[in-house]
């Protein structure tokens, strides 16, 4: 054994020569091919170091994540949103020390008005289910305020989604399959199900893109699935349609799409049968008519006459015609990839465009018969309960459930390499995601949410969260000073 060490520590000497040997041959080697490249200034004014600016580029998000960021400074969510979230997902201690680090003087932070005689735990009452499509005739009883938005298998992976799924069971809340079509993954964790009807109406189409009634009417046969939204546009990218890289178009979820393997999944911009109102209207009473189930959609709002014009067909047409729901998503961006230039600067954020549309109901008077669903970066007790303030009757997001089951928010969604298995398809990335685990923490996510509204909701003075109103909230406006929200945005007057 001593011989051996000894042979080994003399050949030490001949390995590292040859370790700095092969460094210097691979550094001339890029050297070499830097200087001659013409593609790339950079790197052929700086050959090798040249190369150190995209390395410390592409770590800048990490840097800045960990290091270098406040609390409150991070974008598009803050360490202080996201550590409140995995506290909450892991049913831990969600309390924090010594005074808030939140600034409040921003234009537009809400600031909830504290009763002087908050209502006592024993004088509470829980929250109850709301139908949705009373009209329906499979109206939906839905528990829980917070319910799991879309995301699409092939978007996300097979352990996310089983995640997802068996968590809502858990938490009694629905999950939105996300406009990919319905899964086996979907099915698997025994929850509550919405299906999503998007653009290029994967899971329900024919070989030529149309709207395949028998395989929609056979979706709707299937008791877990609840409802029907058909996307009209989503906060990531208003009038772009869904874009599924090709590196993560595997078999499975080809098959299930109905299109080819590795090849980029790119949804239409809008549905080719509906190009206004009456068209809309019309389909959705097609969509009813076919799954005998509550029928909605999900649209960002650009301008409220579209939605008016919306309100107006039906009051023509009668309110067997009118959507069971609305879902109004913000327009600053989802999980999905997308053009830039479409998720800065496309659409109205949700802040201001939920209070227009709840508006519009009341003054056509179906705020009790459209049930009106907020999403759009709501991941919070406070914003959710500002969405409740607003008059919404329930809030859908993504990111904060991915938060949940361990998203760091590494920003490689489209890229196929994220870190934590949820965005990816890499076999040896999605073994870190423990669905059984996982689904817990969805389950504590809910929990812990619904309870801190709660406690909101009794400080104003109310006794559930569904009994807010503007009334109970105060926004802060350019000056730092806040004014009444039903003030800033008051109610429609008949």
């Amino acid at each position: 054994m001593k011989n051996e060490f000894l042979e080994i520590a003399e050949l030490l000497p001949m390995l590292l020569v040859l370790f700095i040997g092969l460094v210097f041959l691979i550094i001339v080697i890029v050297f070499i091919f830097d200087i001659t490249q013409n593609k790339n200034a950079i790197l052929r004014n700086y050959p090798v170091i040249g190369h150190f600016r995209y390395l410390f580029n592409n770590l800048g998000d990490f840097f800045r994540q960990y290091f270098f960021a406040m609390d409150r400074e991070e974008m598009p969510f803050n360490r202080a949103e996201r550590e409140w979230v995995n506290s909450a997902a892991k049913d831990e201690d969600t309390t924090v020390a010594f005074g808030s680090t939140k600034n409040l003087n921003f234009a537009g932070t809400p600031i909830f008005i504290n009763c002087q005689f908050p209502t006592l735990d024993s004088d509470a009452i829980k929250t109850t289910p709301v139908i949705i499509g009373k009209r329906s005739e499979n109206p939906y009883k839905a528990h829980s305020i917070i319910n799991i938005s879309g995301m699409s298998f092939g978007a996300i992976s097979e352990p996310a989604v089983l995640a997802f799924s068996k968590g809502a069971k858990l938490a009694n809340c629905w999950c939105n399959t996300g406009e990919g079509g319905l899964s086996p993954y979907h099915l698997k964790g025994g929850g509550d199900i919405v299906f999503q009807i998007g653009t290029a109406k994967y899971g329900v189409c024919d070989e030529n893109g149309n709207l395949d009634e028998e395989k929609l009417r056979k979706i709707a046969q299937n008791p877990q699935v609840k409802m029907f939204e058909i996307k009209i546009s989503q906060g990531a990218k208003p009038g772009k349609g869904g874009i599924l890289p090709g590196k993560k178009v595997t078999k499975e979820i080809a098959a299930i799409r109905g299109i080819e393997v590795g090849v980029d999944s790119i949804s239409p911009n809008r549905h080719k049968e509906i190009s206004s109102p009456k068209e809309l209207i019309d389909f959705i009473v097609m969509v009813k008519k076919i799954t005998k189930k509550p029928v909605g959609f999900k649209t960002v709002i650009g301008h409220i006459k579209f939605f008016n014009s919306i309100l107006k067909e039906i009051e023509k047409r009668g309110i067997e015609c009118a959507p069971d729901f609305v879902t109004i998503d913000g327009g600053n961006g989802g999980t999905g990839a997308a053009p830039m230039a479409l998720m800065d600067n496309v659409g109205l954020p949700l802040k201001e465009a939920l209070p227009l549309v709840v508006n519009e109901l009341l003054k056509y008077g179906l705020k009790n018969d459209i049930k009106v669903i907020a999403s759009g970066k709501l991941i919070t007790p406070s914003e959710v309960a500002w969405a409740l303030c607003v008059g919404a009757d329930f809030v859908t997001s993504a990111r904060g459930f991915m938060f949940a089951i361990g998203c760091i928010q590494s920003l490689k969604c489209n890229k196929n390499t994220c870190p934590t298995g949820i965005t990816t398809h890499n076999k040896r990335l999605q073994k870190g995601l423990n669905y059984q685990e996982k689904s817990i923490k969805v389950a504590n996510f809910v929990k812990n949410i619904q309870n801190s509204i709660e406690i909101i909701s009794h400080s104003c003075g109310v006794k559930k969260p569904r009994e807010l109103n503007r009334g109970h909230v105060r926004i802060v406006t350019s000056n730092g000073n806040s004014i009444p929200m039903d003030e800033s945005n008051p109610y429609p007057t008949h």
